[in-house]
């Protein structure tokens, strides 16, 4: 299967970023894509398996490549889907689950706040399927801090071509901005 990138439009309704850093950014979306689309083809081809090796193989890298870009694809797809309009708000049944695992709604955003401003690369609002429980997640890449058994819910870059652009070293008006600009739409849907 070939990748094929997802067509997100700017809209002034997403205030978190303008439209310049948006274009920016989507530059870097496809290039994940289009890395993907590589990886697979050399996956396809003969790719020494016989040399394959954990200190250095040509296998090894290609592998590696693919979880780094496969995860680049996919968490810049839950973030672009998971930014709106400014009109949104969570619904009860958002407030009551992370209510339960957090202490309260207001709890949850003010630690979820505090891993984003702790977090290189990504911060993720993953359900924990082994301990049945909704968890902040800080990832420093793309393939590292991952936890293998959750499922995404709500997804903020970190890195700073999310945001350098138009909020330059002014990390937490990002993330302030962010957290007005969620889509509680599509995250009570993923819940």
């Amino acid at each position: 299967m070939e990748f094929v990138n997802i067509d997100f439009q700017y809209s002034k309704e997403v205030t978190v970023i303008n439209e310049e850093q948006f274009n920016a950014h989507m530059r870097l979306y496809e290039g994940y894509i289009n890395k993907m689309n590589e990886i697979d083809k050399l996956l396809m081809e003969d790719t020494d398996l016989v040399q394959a090796n954990s200190t250095y193989s040509k296998y090894r890298g290609i592998k590696r490549g693919e979880t780094f870009a496969l995860n680049g694809v996919i968490l810049h797809e839950l973030y672009f889907q998971n930014i709106g309009g400014p009109e949104s708000n969570p619904d009860e049944t958002v407030k009551k689950y992370l209510s339960r695992d957090f202490g309260s709604f207001e709890q949850w955003e003010k630690e979820f706040v505090a891993t984003a401003k702790a977090s290189r690369g990504w911060v993720v609002l993953a359900y924990d399927v082994r301990s049945k429980r909704f968890r902040n997640i800080s990832l420093d890449a793309h393939d590292v801090g991952n936890i293998a058994f959750s499922t995404p819910i709500l997804v903020l870059d970190m890195y700073e071509h999310a945001y350098f652009l138009q909020y330059a070293d002014k990390k937490v008006d990002y993330i302030n901005n962010f957290m007005k600009n969620i889509d509680w739409n599509i995250i009570s849907d993923r819940m």
